[in-house]
């Protein structure tokens, strides 16, 4: 029998695996294109045409244009403010406590824009949303593989900077064949070094290698996504052995087509070879997902008992990038969630 709606809804919840330029839904898309010029018919286009295909992708290079379409929306640091507060009120409304939120770092330096005023400008917004939604956030800023690494450089440098104003993490997402993990190890080490903890997409849409490579060469504490991981018994091994969470994102993948259809994730393959997992929605608006469906159709997809989707939560806890005493109040909560 699956969960009831109402266990999920209750349950308090950590995203790790959120970018905020994929978080722009429907009504925050047509906030950003009022006053510019044409700007609004094109939207509503663009809004239909996902909606006809289900948030679905033929390729993960359609995926990426779509991406782009909505990232060149947010011209102004007053732009990813707004993105910023309307992505706090809807996880509020699913029952997120915390969220480590990935701001794409690299694509701002890609367009030009003033970095230290768009992550000020979210931060400031992020704390005063904080106070009023009873959650809490952190930021990770993320670099493009195939930007290659003087690129990586930049972005880690703008993170090093922030590091003590909620910057907690440096990732790399993009092509990872276009920019496989072997030229990054430098600027990895470099972000440890700085004190920031460190993580990376990886076996999303390329093999189990890309995985192994960010544990083993990387030394990443979190792996994106990492389904790839499932067809290699001794990835899976690697990644028990080194404790090293993988940040799960069903939805993204059945979207993009990397799987047939949701039931399709190696969720129980991956629990069973002792992987520690946790559910993420990615980018939710262009998938047509949240946090909290994710959880719903895992629960019903793979039979989840409300101590395993607890678990997960839990899971989430301890994989973030908070103080040990934080984890325990989040953990506390979850546990009485659970059993009330």
């Amino acid at each position: 029998m699956p969960l009831p709606k109402e266990f999920i809804g209750k349950l308090p919840k950590v995203e790790l695996h959120l970018h905020l330029e994929g978080s722009l839904r429907p009504n925050t898309l047509r906030e950003l294109s009022r006053g510019r010029g044409g700007m609004e018919s094109k939207i509503e286009q663009w809004i239909l045409e996902r909606e006809k295909q289900g948030y679905r992708y033929s390729t993960f290079t359609e995926f990426i244009e779509a991406f782009k379409f909505v990232v060149l929306l947010l011209e102004t640091p007053e732009d990813y403010a707004l993105a910023t507060v309307r992505l706090m009120e809807w996880l509020a409304e699913q029952n997120v406590k915390y969220a480590e939120i990935t701001l794409a770092a690299g694509v701002v330096l890609w367009k030009r824009q003033p970095l230290d005023q768009v992550y000020e400008a979210v931060r400031k917004t992020s704390l005063e949303a904080e106070a009023r939604l009873g959650m809490r956030v952190n930021w990770i800023f993320d670099a493009v593989r195939q930007f290659g690494a003087e690129h990586a450089h930049a972005v880690l440098r703008w993170a090093s900077r922030y590091r003590s104003e909620g910057v907690v993490a440096f990732g790399l997402g993009g092509d990872e064949e276009r920019g496989p993990g072997s030229l990054f190890a430098d600027v990895y080490r470099e972000a440890r070094d700085c004190g920031l903890h460190t993580l990376a997409h990886a076996g999303e849409t390329t093999g189990p290698e890309s995985v192994r490579e960010a544990v083993e060469l990387l030394k990443v504490e979190r792996v994106g996504h990492g389904l790839a991981a499932a067809r290699d018994p001794e990835v899976m091994g690697l990644l028990r052995e080194r404790g090293v969470p993988l940040e799960g994102c069903p939805g993204s993948n059945a979207s993009i087509g990397l799987i047939p259809e949701f039931r399709d994730y190696p969720l129980p393959a991956l629990l069973d070879a002792g992987v520690t997992m946790t559910l993420n929605s990615d980018d939710p608006a262009l998938f047509g997902t949240s946090l909290e469906q994710e959880f719903t159709r895992a629960a019903a997809e793979f039979s989840l008992s409300a101590p395993q989707a607890a678990g997960l939560c839990e899971n989430a806890v301890r994989a973030a990038f908070l103080p040990e005493h934080e984890k325990e109040l989040l953990l506390t909560q979850i546990q009485q969630a659970a059993v009330g």
